[in-house]
């Protein structure tokens, strides 16, 4: 009997060493964005630091390339510059993958396009002088989506949301609305 108490101890103690093995778990991710050069002619990076596996921390970067001069051959982000810190939430029993809710601030730029602005107040578009105006804007917002991500640590993720500008310095022609969308394609390493 004690022989067998032995044997199972022992057998007990080889198979919790085993599981002690743990591969490292990768933290780090880095992307672009693939839909807003496509799209919008507009560089987005981000890094995010995954905290644990069920949330996320990181920031974006975006720069709006495109010609204020030839804004009318596609869609447009009223956004020249957008540096946005997020939170993700996620919803899944795989390690940061899956479904997850972002909550976002934003600090971003935007340039009066069309020289004009509608002055709510007397109901006209006013005409300006000046072109090169900018407001700076901070605004915070929530997204919804999706990351996937392969055992060699290739990530896709999508994602949709919106902000409200709560701080603008040039009210005329600043938006309220801020738009975070994306397909963005990465690493995790």
């Amino acid at each position: 009997m004690k022989k067998l108490i032995a044997i199972l101890f022992l057998l007990v103690t080889v198979v919790t060493f085993a599981q002690n093995d743990d591969v490292p778990v990768k933290k780090h991710e880095l992307k672009v964005n693939a839909l807003n050069i496509i799209a919008f002619k507009a560089v987005d990076f981000s890094y995010e630091y995954l905290i644990d596996s069920e949330s996320s921390f990181g920031a974006s970067l975006l720069i709006n390339l495109q010609d204020s001069d030839t804004y009318e051959d596609g869609p447009i982000y009223e956004e020249k510059f957008a540096f946005t810190p997020f939170y993700r939430r996620f919803f899944a029993s795989k390690y940061a993958w899956g479904f997850f809710l972002e909550a976002f601030g934003m600090y971003n730029v935007q340039d009066d396009y069309d020289g004009r602005y509608y002055d709510y107040i007397t109901d006209p578009y006013i005409e300006q002088t000046s072109v090169d105006e900018t407001s700076h804007n901070v605004a915070i917002g929530i997204s919804v989506g999706g990351k996937f991500v392969s055992s060699k640590g290739f990530v896709f993720e999508i994602y949709g949301g919106i902000g409200r500008n709560i701080y603008q310095s040039n009210k005329d022609f600043a938006t309220e609305l801020v738009p975070r969308v994306g397909a963005s394609l990465g690493y995790r390493w």
